[in-house]
């Protein structure tokens, strides 16, 4: 992919949603970003951009295959949690707006998290913690924390589920959905429209028809909606 700014190849990146069920009912590992780098300041899932040692062995296409490698890198790199390749599921697909200078095309996988104990190393991951989907959400609301919108719409998906078990087996079932954002003028800020939104093709928030999207004021909560 490309940057239509720098004419550059845009960054090819991974993460993964690391699972657990806690006493409420399930849990997903937050880690937030040294304000210093890509993201910074961010609550994010682990990830990072594919290595070339994500590439061994594999055909040079096989973009998904590495970033399932890098994925299963980055939580133990970011996090120290061990998680087995084979049980990593590829959950979706994220395509930057081109409006960004610097663009991370992004596999996103979901994985139950591995045994031990969470280890950052405060260099690149300043805190971690395991949040309900909903808590997340709700920090963000209340200004906590920064999410950036993938991070924000995978959390409404998985607030739906109520532990690891059924959250992994909706995974197994679903083709990875892939998202190429447009960004678009609102009333009161920026919208962000994927595939389906009415307004999707001609970057036009205003247009009448069926919602695919996230809000984003100027002040105020942002709202995602999509039509059923």
């Amino acid at each position: 992919p490309l940057d239509a700014k720098t004419a550059e190849p845009a960054t090819l990146a991974a993460t993964v949603i690391l699972l657990r069920d806690g006493e409420a009912g399930l849990e997903t590992l937050m880690l937030r970003r040294n304000s210093k780098i890509a993201f910074g300041g961010m609550s994010v899932f682990p990830g990072g951009r594919l290595d070339p040692d994500d590439w061994a062995g594999l055909a040079p296409e096989d973009e998904i295959g590495a970033a399932r490698r890098a994925a299963v890198r980055e939580a133990f790199e970011e996090c120290g949690l061990r998680v087995e390749a084979d049980s990593v599921l590829h959950y979706a697909h994220w395509t930057p707006p081109m409006v960004q200078m610097r663009r991370f095309v992004t596999w996103f996988f979901v994985a139950r998290a591995g045994e031990g104990d969470v280890e950052i190393d405060h260099g690149e991951i300043h805190e971690s913690t395991w949040l309900r989907p909903l808590d997340a959400l709700r920090r963000r609301e209340q200004g906590e924390i920064e999410l950036a919108p993938p991070t924000l719409v995978t959390l409404v998906e998985l607030s739906a589920h109520a532990d690891v078990e059924s959250a992994l087996a909706a995974v197994a079932k679903r083709t990875p959905e892939r998202f190429q954002t447009v960004i678009a003028q609102g009333e009161d800020g920026m919208v962000a429209l994927w595939h389906g939104d009415a307004g999707y093709a001609t970057s036009d928030a205003r247009a009448p028809g069926p919602r695919h999207r996230l809000e984003m004021p100027k002040s105020g909560p942002w709202r995602y909606e999509r039509t059923a």
